[in-house]
């Protein structure tokens, strides 16, 4: 059986970054996805050892251990997929010789157990896990057959960007999900008034479980797009709202668009300054499981200078410019 050189899967040096091998995978996971390529055995093929490779590299303390066992990868190599004399494990008893192949205990201390589907030494498990798994940290012998104790898969989290509209009203997302190896669809409800940087726990959409254990949680990282219109500050909105000269010297009304798209009428007072802060309450964002405790609505004056001057307005803003205004 051949060697499996994980950093040869992602096609960076065994001296890559995190950035580097993240980046990586990225790329790589993104051209073979089973999403991107349905029904093609190949491309899933692909994408099951990126993944796998991912799981190793991707994790420091696993790459850590996964680099210790560099100085027996060419003995192991010079002493063939079916062993030594006899047809021993190359690495029958640990690292050292010995007449015994790994546990599932001393695979579990290695690297964690925490490769997806989760690692089996010859039972139904581990499906998506390649020979080298299975072959070089001894899935046969004495040790096939033997359960695993059920452990809960992990969490998982995925990244969401979402419109301050979606954030407003709530929405429903549909995400590619990927665990085990596996990519799945998933129909996930936004509460509305979610913000930026702020995590929503979908239970059971994590990593599954080994032997019959449950699966780990999904946990959604909210990102909130930049709006061309309004900013958002905790639970209020800010935007601004254009007042003609006129309306602000004399007063008037100015109309202000909310982000829910409703058109409000502001009372403009004489004297408006530019730059001045009208406040329209109940009018800003939701707060997550507190409807009626809603943020306001910001709308600062932008006072609008005419362009152009007629002659006869020009005339009066002199006359007005000789009264001291």
């Amino acid at each position: 059986m051949e060697f499996k050189d994980y950093y040869q899967t992602l096609g960076v040096a065994r001296t890559a970054t995190d950035k580097e091998i993240k980046a990586a995978f990225r790329k790589l996971a993104r051209k073979h996805h089973p999403d991107v390529n349905p029904g093609d055995k190949a491309a899933e093929a692909r994408f099951k050892e990126v993944n796998e490779a991912n799981e190793v590299l991707g994790d420091p303390e696993k790459r850590k251990k996964y680099d210790q066992l560099g100085a027996n990868w060419r003995a192991y190599e010079q002493a063939g997929a079916g062993g030594g004399a006899g047809g021993a494990h190359p690495f029958a008893g640990g690292f050292g010789g010995g007449a015994r192949s790994m546990s599932p205990e001393e695979f579990e201390q290695i690297f964690g157990g925490g490769f997806g589907g989760g690692f089996s030494s010859g039972g139904e498990e581990g499906g998506d896990f390649s020979d080298f798994f299975q072959s070089f940290f001894g899935g046969g012998g004495a040790t096939r057959g033997r359960s695993r104790p059920p452990r809960q898969g992990r969490d998982a989290e995925h990244e969401l960007e979402l419109t301050l509209e979606d954030a407003l009203h709530g929405t429903t997302q549909r995400l590619s999900v990927t665990s085990g190896g596996r990519a799945r669809t998933v129909d996930v409800r936004i509460p509305a008034g979610v913000g930026d940087g702020s995590r929503v726990r979908i239970s059971g959409e994590g990593e599954p479980g080994t032997s019959g254990a449950k699966s780990g949680d999904l946990y959604l990282r909210i990102r909130l797009a930049p709006h061309p219109r309004y900013e958002r500050k905790g639970r209020d909105l800010y935007t601004k709202v254009a007042i003609p000269l006129t309306t602000a010297i004399l007063g008037g009304e100015a109309e202000v668009s909310t982000l829910a798209g409703k058109q409000l009428r502001l009372k403009v007072p004489a004297t408006t300054q530019n730059g001045q802060v009208f406040r329209l309450k109940g009018h800003g964002m939701p707060v997550s499981g507190k409807p009626d405790d809603g943020g306001d609505l910001y709308a600062t004056a932008d006072v609008q200078m005419p362009r152009i001057l007629t002659d006869d307005q020009r005339r009066h803003f002199e006359d007005l410019a000789k009264s001291g205004l």
